[in-house]
């Protein structure tokens, strides 16, 4: 039974949120992070809101240890900005969610 519940943890929602603030912000910056009902929450407003979604786990794993408000580390900006291009094409489209 102990085994049964560490891999439901394991399976257990993650989400994080980023905000970009170009000329603000010198990279983007951890406003929201949650596993389980509080990463529900973070998918609902985001969708609520049409924000885009992607999904990336090994993503959402790393920023995940990151503190909130704390800006991604360099190593990460490669990823991150292939994401924010991402959207920004969705934006440019209009096929925002």
């Amino acid at each position: 039974m102990r085994q049964a519940s560490k891999d439901s943890a394991k399976q257990r929602k993650q989400a994080v949120a980023l905000r970009y603030q170009a000329g603000v912000t010198d990279a983007p910056t951890v406003i929201a992070k949650g596993k389980g009902y509080i990463a529900e929450n973070i998918l609902k407003s985001a969708k609520e809101n049409k924000i885009p979604i992607q999904e990336d786990p090994s993503l959402v794993e790393v920023l995940g240890k990151l503190d909130l408000n704390q800006q991604i580390p360099p190593e990460l900006y490669q990823v991150v900005a292939e994401i924010l291009a991402f959207v920004y094409r969705l934006d440019r489209e209009g096929r925002r969610p």
